[in-house]
């Protein structure tokens, strides 16, 4: 059985604890997030070594995980509008960035923090819970491991606090 919640589990855990970081899952080993307030723009600090980058399949992976999440949120009904007028291409470039830095890649993130780029969006639970499961859906598409995708949702989990506000 794998040690890790999967994403359905780190999620109704959350709902019933009503606090996201207090149910995420277990930090693999040398795994921390960036404290509420850190100084780190991506929101936590890298996964260390690279094994979670090779098991998203490199920057390839990442590319595709993304540009597929990216199709999900702008047509998913739930969620869709809030990128009704947002700059997709840098979207997807910041997020690719985010996401290569945190498991480990060999890529900088150097967009804004996280509640800088969040500000004033007024953003709900039930947005930042769609926009989870369309990115777990596009990790399952590219047959990224459980245990891999579950050491990203622990890096990007507590960040709920920081872009949630409503």
């Amino acid at each position: 059985m794998n040690a890790f919640p999967t994403f359905r589990g780190l999620f109704a855990i959350a709902a019933a604890a009503a606090s996201l970081t207090l149910a995420a899952p277990a930090l693999a080993d040398g795994d921390t997030a960036a404290p509420m307030g850190a100084a780190n723009p991506a929101g936590a600090d890298p996964i260390p070594g690279d094994s979670v980058f090779k098991a998203f399949h490199g920057q390839d992976g990442i590319d595709r995980i993304i540009d597929d999440f990216v199709g999900r949120i702008t047509t998913d009904p739930r969620i869709e509008a809030r990128f009704a007028s947002a700059n997709l291409v840098r979207l997807r470039l910041e997020l690719k960035a985010q996401v290569c830095y945190l498991t480990g890649g060999p890529c900088a993130y150097t967009g804004k923090d996280m509640k800088t780029a969040h500000e004033g969006m007024g953003l709900k639970n039930l947005d930042f819970n769609a926009l989870a499961e369309d990115l777990e859906l596009a990790m399952d598409k590219e047959q990224v491991s459980f245990q891999a995708q579950n050491r990203l949702l622990a890096k990007l989990a507590p960040m709920q606090h920081v872009i949630v506000t409503k």
